[in-house]
């Protein structure tokens, strides 16, 4: 039997992301009604295909949380000129800047080959970005977004994070263990998945533990591997996980075409890839 609302939620994403893209020049220019300061730098990776969908979580992010330090998106490499003009435009907060440009850090031989030279693009782009976060200088509270998350009008409490004393990392859980267990060595380290698209961190933590495993244990990363790397290095750091009913990670109204999730209620929701489209259809909450 066919699932009218799941198939018209889908078409209904495609033509709302299609509008908003073509309109892209102009929305980039509407006025954010937004003056509050967040003392927080975020960072966001994507490439030339997200620049639409990372348009909108910047967008979302300075409506509903506020003006950061600094909005940094991160180019695989693959973002035009103009492009990156046209995200700059969002806000003065806004830059765009080449990974390689980023990743200064103390990086083993073995991520730049991966980062440089992996067969498949989505691992070759996964270990760029893990090349940049483990060479971030962490001096103030710090996020790093995916692009296909939306802030929500419960965005409040990302700042109350921001502004706590507690220094502790704070990661996103995921609904489901996407992992490499490969580089798990013992069962207890396969509770509580964390999922890599959202984390705050109020100092840099030690990602070359976890990483050292990889040299010694894979012959070539899968797609989730660098997300295991987060994981392990999230609970290494005693990581505090954030609060589901306010951080949406979940994909169980995938076929019905509403959200399950009052977004007036929760600080973001992260529209993973089996509900993508339904962050086509929430842009105006």
């Amino acid at each position: 039997m066919v699932n009218i609302g799941y198939h018209s939620a889908k078409l209904q994403g495609r033509f709302n992301c299609f509008i908003y893209t073509k309109a892209i020049n102009n929305i980039v220019n509407f006025p954010l009604n937004q003056n509050r300061k967040v003392n927080v730098n975020v960072y966001s990776f994507s490439c030339q295909r997200d620049l639409a969908i990372q348009v909108a979580n910047i967008r979302s992010f300075i409506r509903h949380v506020g003006i950061p330090n600094k909005f940094t998106v991160i180019s695989d490499g693959s973002y035009s000129p103009n492009s990156s003009k046209i995200l700059s435009q969002i806000n003065a907060c806004v830059d765009v800047v080449e990974w390689k440009d980023l990743a200064t850090g103390n990086i083993p031989e073995f991520i730049w080959d991966y980062a440089l030279h992996h067969p498949q693009k989505p691992v070759m782009a996964m270990w760029r970005r893990m090349a940049v976060l483990m060479s971030l200088s962490i001096e103030q509270p710090t996020i790093y977004t995916d692009a296909d998350i939306l802030f929500c009008p419960g965005g409040e409490e990302i700042i109350n994070l921001c502004e706590s004393d507690d220094t502790s990392p704070w990661y996103l859980p995921d609904c489901l263990a996407s992992l490499d267990e490969r580089i798990l060595l013992h069962d207890h380290e396969k509770i509580n998945p964390v999922n890599a698209g959202f984390f705050l961190l109020k100092q840099q933590i030690d990602w070359l533990k976890p990483l050292n495993r990889v040299a010694e244990l894979v012959d070539s990363p899968i797609y989730f591997t660098d997300q295991t790397v987060v994981h392990l290095a999230m609970h290494n750091a005693q990581a505090k996980p954030l609060n589901q009913e306010k951080f949406v990670l979940n994909v169980d109204d995938q076929f019905s075409y509403a959200d399950n999730y009052d977004n007036r209620k929760i600080a973001l929701r992260h529209y993973v890839s089996d509900i993508r489209h339904k962050f086509w259809l929430n842009l105006g909450n």
